[in-house]
């Protein structure tokens, strides 16, 4: 007996939810379900799908194929297939769908004989699928520390109905990746500590987050990002001229550097340590910079050593003023000074540097 047909089983589960979403005439519900189709098998799943579904001529295969095409991007060496691939994918993740405002009188009755006869003519809310406009753009911390940003792009159809946000987990602990992501209704937004922002730059920020996820193997992402990475990328891939790789703006709106000899070095060797991940500042980072890494890597003069408590007081009230952080500097910067002396910490790299200058003077 041959090997069981999984594409089989799951083309007529699809069809079988396809009926119900017929009802529904949701452009996002319905966008929703075929990003969660493209995961529920191996990769490839959605390709044979469409095979299946260009064979029938049913509305429900009309239907799954014009939701997949919305998500998933037909390969361009595609010849046959009723559907133009739009230019970006789609993920979902959990919005309940509301059904459009018509009924199910004459027009059900009209598609059902269209059905019937093999006619696949298109109905007008499915038209909608893949065509999302976006209408604004946010970024910002998802947690007090900022170990991970939440980018989130707001999206409404062309008809002006389903608003609706995709909003991306991007950790910064651990490299920048994408951890999560989910389609929410606009409100999600009222509870969340995030400022408006360019959306091509919040489009640019997520394709680059899932780069890095596709890059690393194993990475730990949430049970729901699967689900929601079609529409999602798609989403992000509408928007106009996403800009790619574009630095963190943490350090740039800093102006409250405080008015004191050394300063200026000790604020550009706190830049050196956050590195691209400047918005992730928390208690234990603070320990780590004062107490592990500036005593090991970092040659500055004493009136560096000086201002640091203060430069880093600044930058905590500009990360949001936590007072676990506040307190956290207070206590780590008290020793800095011997710790900064302490020849025993001095990492390889230190020591060479040292030993190439002219002229130490005062400078650890």
């Amino acid at each position: 007996m041959g090997a069981k047909d999984n594409t089989s089983d799951l083309y007529r589960e699809a069809v079988r939810q396809a009926r119900d979403l017929l009802r529904w005439r949701s452009p996002l519900r319905a966008e929703l379900w075929a990003s969660r189709l493209a995961a529920a098998g191996p990769e490839g799943t959605a390709e044979p799908l469409r095979r299946r579904a260009a064979k029938d001529h049913t509305r429900e295969a009309h239907l799954l194929l014009t939701a997949l095409a919305a998500v998933e991007p037909l390969p361009t060496d595609r010849a046959e297939g009723p559907l133009e691939a739009p230019p970006e994918r789609e993920t979902e993740i959990g919005l309940e769908g509301r059904p459009g405002a018509a009924g199910e009188g004459s027009e059900g009755g009209r598609l059902e004989a269209d059905a019937r006869s093999g006619v696949r003519g298109g109905e007008a809310w499915m038209e909608l699928m893949g065509r999302a406009l976006v209408d604004g753009g946010w970024y910002g911390m998802a947690d007090p520390y900022g170990e991970q940003a939440l980018a989130i792009l707001s999206f409404v159809y062309p008809n002006g109905k389903e608003p609706h946000l995709a909003v991306v987990a991007i950790d910064q602990a651990h490299g920048g990746f994408a951890v999560d992501a989910v389609i929410e209704e606009p409100k999600f937004l009222d509870d969340l500590d995030v400022r408006p922002a360019d959306p091509a730059l919040v489009a640019g920020r997520i394709l680059d987050a899932f780069d890095l996820t596709d890059a690393v193997m194993g990475a730990p992402v949430a049970d729901t990002l699967p689900a929601a990475r079609a529409i999602v990328l798609a989403r992000a891939r509408s928007v106009h001229d996403p800009i790619r790789h574009a630095p963190d703006d943490t350090v740039t709106s800093f102006d409250d550097l405080p008015d004191l000899p050394g300063a200026d070095e000790a604020f550009a060797t706190l830049v050196e340590f956050v590195g691209d991940r400047p918005s992730w500042w928390s208690p234990a980072r603070v320990t780590r910079f004062l107490k592990e890494w500036l005593p090991r890597e970092a040659i500055l003069s004493e009136a560096a050593i000086s201002a640091m408590p203060q430069v880093l007081r600044a930058w905590t009230r500009h990360l949001g003023d936590r007072p676990e952080v506040l307190e956290r500097v207070e206590a780590d910067s008290r020793d800095l000074p011997l710790a900064m002396a302490d020849e025993l910490r001095f990492s390889l790299a230190k020591r060479l540097r040292l030993a190439q200058r002219p002229d130490q003077g005062t400078d650890h």
